[in-house]
């Protein structure tokens, strides 16, 4: 039978920290590789551009951490379907508005405790343990972060540098991985 280390709270929101920095930084090389009309390409009629899902994520990420353990994560002022409506903006734009949705996340985990891992939040009126919320929100910021790349991948065609181990590449790098050790 298996068993399981119970992980102290401050590594499990070490760990989180980690992982949201790691997909923003994922999104982040994406944008790198876009120019602004990129940022507004649709692969089909419904679909999300990246600027929407931007505007969507920064205003997902201010209304949940916004007074993350007082308050409902879905906040009355969030006007979540303007979130996909197409708003002309530059890249630098749609940049500081990701920045400023990451910036609300950030202070709020620099301030999380262990003895608030015992705490009930709200969100949509529905209870949450404070783990359970951030790894939804961590998730859901992961799910879009993808389609993101997805997107992108579309568009830049045989110009996209890849984020990761290139197709074909694994044995070589599973190689170097071994060799450092």
């Amino acid at each position: 039978m298996k068993t399981f280390e119970i992980v102290p709270a401050n590594e499990f929101l070490r760990s989180i920290n980690e992982m949201f920095m790691k997909y923003k930084a994922t999104a982040e090389k994406t944008f790198a590789q876009l120019d602004t009309p990129d940022f507004y390409f649709h692969t089909a009629g419904e679909s999300n551009s990246i600027a929407i899902i931007i505007q969507h994520i920064s205003g997902n990420l201010k209304s949940r951490f916004t007074d993350f353990l007082t308050s409902d994560g879905e906040k009355s002022d969030r006007c979540r379907d303007k979130e996909f409506e197409e708003v002309l903006l530059s890249k630098e734009e749609l940049l500081r508005q990701w920045e400023d949705g990451f910036m609300v996340l950030h202070k709020e985990l620099s301030e999380l405790n262990e003895g608030d891992f015992s705490r009930i939040i709200l969100i949509r009126n529905e209870p949450h343990s404070v783990p359970e919320a951030l790894v939804r929100s961590l998730a859901h910021i992961s799910y879009h972060i993808g389609q993101i790349v997805y997107i992108a991948k579309c568009i830049k065609g045989e110009e996209w540098k890849t984020l990761s181990i290139p197709k074909g590449k694994s044995e070589e790098f599973n190689r170097k991985v071994k060799k450092k050790k």
